[in-house]
């Protein structure tokens, strides 16, 4: 096996094809070693599947509104103009920010930054399943690196290579990212307007319909066959005749555009019906559940209200009390000792692990409401 030095010159005639300098590379890798964290994250990527009611329950709660909120009387005027210049609705353009880093407040967390060079250069050297993913990504890093929009210490994100308050990956960036606070460089590390114009800029380019919504929570007549219409995609006008109305009793604005009916917990949960721009938030993340969180928040943050339709007992989301309560509850009996915080990491998951399989539920670490319940009844 290659040590990580050989690695180093070995992908270098990779990189003098992408037109990176030697000066660069041996600047960005010369002291290369591999990040054993991002190693063990690419390995438990898929450890579990979120269900659905509880990630949008996680990326639209209480205080995601209640900061999305600050961040609009903050930045409105920029969301404004950036709004104003692609085309594409400023509450999404926060929404996506606020589902991505918590409007960069998942920066504050000391351990949340990884050097994006090394982080990349680990998945490359790896070999598996990421190793293509990381070696594209690399170069493209580089790339950034050597044109001068950040420096190498300045290069952060997530583990797999995101970068920024929108968490671009280095391909995208490359494409896409702007500099709309005019000093030169396109920076979505610490320029919020860079970040925010770049994320507008990206959905523009995947074609957002302007002036468009991304859909609606819909409320289905009594005996529909909704195994039979999920799915199906018609006209808003013709799920109206079909007794298929907008949550809240509204009218739909556009009744020639064509929906797809979407149930993302069967029969017993919310229904909505997506249109186009549901679509292009997916290109941004490729899932269902983060384009609904997405569409969803961005309407909490423009006055809407909550979902009429409740999440099945397994999937129900818990609210921001009911999280400290969790914690509290599990702490009670001995099985979590962390902080009484709220946040659901890795060492609450694990104590909700424990207290399932205690007391007979699925062992999955989500905290659901029926969890909750559970709690409450001290079984």
């Amino acid at each position: 096996a290659e040590t990580p030095a050989q690695w180093v010159e070995s992908f270098w005639p990779a990189a003098k094809a992408a037109k990176v300098s030697r000066k660069t590379y041996h600047r960005a890798l010369a002291d290369f070693t591999p990040d054993p964290e991002v190693l063990t994250r690419a390995a438990n990527q898929a450890e579990f599947k979120t269900p659905m009611g509880v990630y949008i329950g996680r990326s639209v709660s209480d205080e995601r509104i209640t900061d999305g909120k600050a961040m609009l009387d903050k930045y409105g005027g920029t969301l404004r103009r950036i709004e104003a210049r692609y085309g594409v609705d400023k509450f999404v353009v926060l929404a996506i920010w606020g589902v991505e880093s918590h409007y960069g407040k998942i920066f504050e967390k000391p351990d949340a930054l990884k050097g994006t060079i090394r982080s990349l250069a680990t998945l490359a050297y790896a070999g598996g399943s990421r190793a293509k993913f990381g070696r594209t990504q690399l170069l493209a890093a580089l790339r950034i690196l050597q044109r001068g929009d950040v420096g190498l210490d300045g290069m952060t994100g997530s583990w797999a290579g995101a970068m920024g308050h929108t968490q671009f990956i280095p391909t995208t960036y490359n494409a896409y990212a702007v500099d709309f606070d005019g000093d030169g460089r396109r920076n979505v590390w610490t320029s919020i307007p860079d970040a925010l114009a770049s994320t507008a800029n990206y959905l523009r380019a995947s074609k957002w319909g302007k002036g468009r919504t991304w859909g609606y929570e819909a409320i289905l007549p009594k005996g529909a066959d909704a195994k039979a219409l999920d799915g199906r995609e018609k006209s808003l006008a013709e799920w109206k005749k079909l007794g298929v109305t907008r949550a809240g009793g509204a009218a739909f604005p556009r009744p020639g555009d064509r929906a797809t009916l979407f149930l993302p917990s069967g029969a017993t949960g919310p229904a909505f019906l997506i249109l186009g721009n549901f679509r292009v938030i997916k290109r941004y993340n490729n899932a269902n559940s983060y384009a609904l969180a997405v569409g969803y928040l961005s309407d909490r943050l423009r006055g809407g209200k909550a979902l009429e339709g409740e999440w099945p007992e397994a999937e129900r989301p818990v609210s921001d009390a009911q999280r400290l309560r969790v914690q509290k509850l599990l702490s009670d009996r001995g099985l979590y000792s962390g902080p009484i915080d709220g946040k659901i990491g890795k060492d609450t998951r694990e104590a909700i692990k424990v207290y399932q399989k205690k007391v007979g539920l699925a062992e999955n670490g989500f905290e659901t409401f029926g969890l909750l319940q559970a709690l409450e009844e001290n079984r």
